[in-house]
C-alpha cells in the first residue's frame, strides 16, 4: 500500500493520528512477515516448482545463434561421425543455427563440468546426459528447461508444422522411455538412445563344463557353473580353458548389479521422495553370498580386475555382464578388441538378458542417455537448442547411432521403419556394420522393452546409486584379501558409505503434506532471518506501547 494512501486513510482534522502510525506499522510488519515467509521457503532446502518454457510464438531465422553441444561418444568413431553428420545436415535446414560440439569419454565428466559451469553460468545449450544428473542440476535456479510446451507446440513441438524436418510425434517416442525423463512432474529431457544390461556367454565353455543354457538365465545356474569352471589340472591350470587365469563371472556396473538384485527380489532401494532404503536385509544377504563367490574367485568387477570383455574374449570369463550398448567389444570376432589377436580365443558367443531370481518376472535394468536443454535469457536461443534436440530424434541420427553399438532407437518410427527392420534381418552379414552380438543385444532390449524398470529420480540418486555399487565393491576386495566378513563388517561398510556419499543428507519430501520431511536443524540464514523477524515485532510492540503511554500522559 502506498504512503499517501495510508495518510489519507489516518487523516483526522488536518493532522495525523496514532491510529495512521498503527496502520503504517500493521503493514510495514504484514510485508515483513511474507517477505522473511519467502526467504526461509528456499532456505530451508525447498525445491522452487519450475514452469514450463513459454514457446515464442516464431522462430526469429533474421538472427543468427550459435550453440554449444555436450556429447560422449565412448572413444567410438562411428558415434563422431554420427553426430559430425547430423549437425551438418542440420545446419544446411537451418543456416541461421550453428552448433558446436564438445565431446566426452565419460558421463561423469560431462556431469562434473555441468555442475561447475553452472557457478559460473556458462553450461552448454544441449547435453548427453542421464535424469539422476539432472535432478541435481535442477537444484540451482531455473537451470534445464522443462519441456513440455515445447513437446506440444502445434509449430515446433515433435511432429510439428514449422519444423524444416520429419519429427516423430510425441506418441511416437517410446512411452516407457520419455517416462523416464520425468522429473517433479515435467519433462526435463528427451530419450536419445536405450541400452540395457546383457550378459554375454562363452557357451563353447558352458557346455565343456557339461551344461545346458536355460532359456533364461537364473542365479542358481550362474554360481553352479562358476562353481564348476574352478577345477584345475595337476599342473594347476584350469580344466576349462588350460590357462592359469579364470574369473568365471565378472560384472561390468556394480551399480546396476545390486539395484537389479534388489529389484527382482522386490527389496528396498528407495522411495520416488527420496527415502534411502538400501541398507536393508536382503541387500546383507546378497552381499553375503557375493563375498562368498569372491572368496573363491569366482566373481569379480571391472573395478577390480579389469573390463569383463577383455577377459571373455581371452577365454578367461564365461559370463560378462555390461550394456548392450557395449556388444561391439564382446565376442571372438568383436569389431571393438582391446586385446591383442594372439590372446583371442575362439568360442561361440550368446546374449542373453541378466540371472533372474524369478524366470516368470524378468526384470532387467533400463538406462541410456538422454538429451536436456539449459535456460539461457533469450527465449529464442532456447529455441534454436530445442530444434537441434528434436533432430536428434529424427531416423537418420536414431538409426545411424544406434548401428554404431547394441543402442536402440527411442522412437517407434525408426524402429518400425523399413530401414531399421532391413538392418535387423541382416545379422551376421558381416562383423561391423551388421555384427551378431552387437544385433542381438539390440535384439534382446526391442523384445524386452515391457520387462525394464528404471530407478526413482532425485537430488541425491547419484550418490544413491554409486553407494549401491560401493557395497559389492568393498565386500568383493574384502573377501578376496581374507578379511572376516560378519554383521559387523556389514554395519561398518554401511555406516562408511552412508558418510562416503553423504546419504544421511539427501533431503527428502513428503508427498502427502507436500513439505519437506525430516531435514533437521534449520539452516544458519534461516535462524537468523527468524531472529530478525522476532526482532521486528518487539519494536512494534515497544512502539505500541510508547504511544499509548504517551497518549495517555496528554490526556492526563
Amino acid at each position: 500500500m502506498r504512503r499517501d494512501t495510508v495518510k489519507q486513510i489516518g487523516k483526522r482534522n488536518g493532522r495525523l493520528d496514532s491510529s495512521g502510525v498503527g496502520a503504517r506499522r500493521g503493514v510495514l510488519a504484514a510485508l515483513l512477515i511474507i517477505f522473511c515467509m519467502v526467504l526461509l521457503t528456499g532456505c530451508h532446502g525447498s525445491q522452487e516448482t519450475k514452469e514450463a518454457f513459454e514457446v515464442p510464438e516464431e522462430f526469429d531465422t533474421s538472427r543468427d545463434y550459435e550453440i554449444t553441444f555436450w556429447a560422449k561418444n565412448d572413444t567410438n568413431k562411428s558415434q563422431v561421425a554420427i553426430y559430425e553428420q547430423a549437425i551438418e545436415d542440420f545446419e544446411a535446414l537451418y543456416p541461421n543455427i550453428t552448433v558446436n560440439i564438445r565431446l566426452y569419454t565419460d558421463y561423469s565428466d560431462i556431469y562434473n563440468d555441468v555442475i561447475t559451469n553452472i557457478a559460473t553460468d556458462t553450461t552448454p545449450n544441449v547435453c548427453i546426459t542421464y535424469p539422476d544428473h539432472i535432478a541435481t542440476y535442477l537444484t540451482g535456479d531455473n537451470q534445464v528447461v522443462a519441456l513440455d510446451n515445447l513437446m506440444t507446440d502445434e509449430k515446433y513441438g515433435l511432429g510439428g508444422s514449422e519444423l524444416a524436418f520429419d519429427s516423430p510425434t510425441v506418441d511416437e517416442v517410446v512411452s516407457q522411455f520419455l517416462d523416464e525423463c520425468q522429473i517433479n512432474g515435467y519433462y526435463y529431457a528427451l530419450p536419445y538412445m536405450r541400452s540395457t544390461e546383457a550378459c554375454y556367454v562363452n557357451k563353447t565353455y558352458v557346455e565343456a563344463l557339461g551344461f545346458e543354457l536355460p532359456e533364461t538365465l537364473t542365479w542358481d545356474f550362474i554360481w553352479e557353473v562358476c562353481d564348476a569352471a574352478m577345477e584345475k589340472d595337476e599342473d594347476g591350470n584350469f580344466v576349462v580353458n588350460g590357462q592359469s587365469v579364470m574369473i568365471p563371472f565378472i560384472y561390468k556396473s556394480t551399480d546396476n548389479m545390486m539395484i537389479t538384485m534388489l529389484k527382482q527380489l522386490d527389496a528396498g532401494y528407495s522411495t520416488a521422495e527420496g527415502d534411502v532404503l538400501l541398507f536393508n536385509d536382503t541387500t546383507t544377504e546378497l552381499l553375503y553370498e557375493i563375498a562368498a563367490r569372491a572368496e573363491e574367485r569366482e566373481f569379480s568387477t571391472f573395478k577390480i580386475s579389469g573390463y569383463p570383455a577383455n577377459f571373455l574374449n581371452a577365454g578367461q570369463c564365461i559370463f560378462a555382464i555390461d550394456s548392450t550398448a557395449g556388444a561391439t567389444w564382446m565376442g571372438t570376432d568383436a569389431p571393438l578388441l582391446d586385446i591383442s589377436e594372439d590372446k583371442l580365443v575362439e568360442f561361440e558367443t550368446v546374449v542373453m538378458a541378466v540371472p533372474q531370481y524369478d524366470t516368470e518376472n524378468v526384470q532387467m535394468i533400463s538406462q541410456g542417455p538422454s538429451i536436456c536443454i539449459f535456460n539461457k535469457e533469450d527465449s529464442q536461443e532456447v529455441l534454436a537448442s530445442w530444434l537441434f534436440a528434436q533432430y536428434l530424434l529424427t531416423n537418420e541420427v536414431q538409426i545411424g547411432y544406434s548401428q554404431t553399438e547394441g543402442y536402440l532407437p527411442v522412437t517407434t518410427k525408426a524402429q518400425e521403419s523399413d530401414e531399421y527392420q532391413d538392418y535387423l534381418s541382416r545379422s551376421g552379414e558381416d562383423n561391423s556394420t551388421y555384427y551378431s552380438v552387437k544385433i542381438d543385444a539390440a535384439k534382446l532390449l526391442l523384445e524386452n522393452i515391457e520387462n525394464t524398470f528404471t530407478t526413482e529420480v532425485f537430488n541425491g540418486s547419484t550418490s544413491l546409486r554409486s553407494a549401491a555399487g560401493q557395497l559389492i565393491e568393498n565386500t568383493t576386495k574384502s573377501a578376496r584379501r581374507g578379511e572376516t566378513i560378519d554383521d559387523a563388517y556389514f554395519e561398518t561398510l554401511y555406516d562408511d558409505v552412508t558418510s562416503l556419499y553423504r546419504l544421511d543428507q539427501i533431503e527428502t519430501t513428503d508427498e502427502d503434506s507436500g513439505g519437506l520431511k525430516d531435514l533437521g536443524p534449520l539452516p544458519q540464514t534461516s535462524v537468523i532471518l527468524l531472529a530478525g523477524l522476532a526482532a521486528v515485532w518487539a519494536l512494534i510492540l515497544l512502539s505500541f506501547l510508547w504511544q499509548a503511554v504517551k497518549k495517555k500522559k496528554q490526556e492526563s
